[in-house]
């Protein structure tokens, strides 16, 4: 992988998931939850399993996931940990605006 796409893709998943989490908080007023859900979201995205299959072999989809995951390059990690960087810096960002009388609906 390029430097270039490196650098371009932490960007892109910090960003993403900084308005993601930021307008999940705004709405459900719910500081954390985007960034405790986010080990799920790493699941879905990596180990290419259907929902699905979770309910109808359990053990099977489970073995697959830890297998996709541990098989990553260091590059995947650093991409992915970027995104949860992003939802965590967004539930800071939206308790300090409330806690400086932001009201966000």
């Amino acid at each position: 992988m390029n430097i270039i796409q490196v650098v371009v893709s932490v960007v892109l998943f910090f960003v993403l998931f900084f308005g993601i989490s930021f307008l999940v908080n705004m709405l459900l007023r719910q500081t954390w939850l985007v960034a405790f859900v986010y080990p799920l979201i790493v699941v879905f995205i990596v180990d290419e399993i259907s929902i699905a299959d979770y309910f109808i072999s359990f053990n099977e989809s489970i073995n697959t996931a830890i297998s996709h995951l541990t098989n990553l390059y260091v590059i995947d990690y650093i991409i992915l940990t970027s995104g949860l960087v992003g939802a965590i810096t967004s539930g800071i960002v939206i308790k300090t605006l409330r806690a400086r009388g932001y009201q966000m609906f």
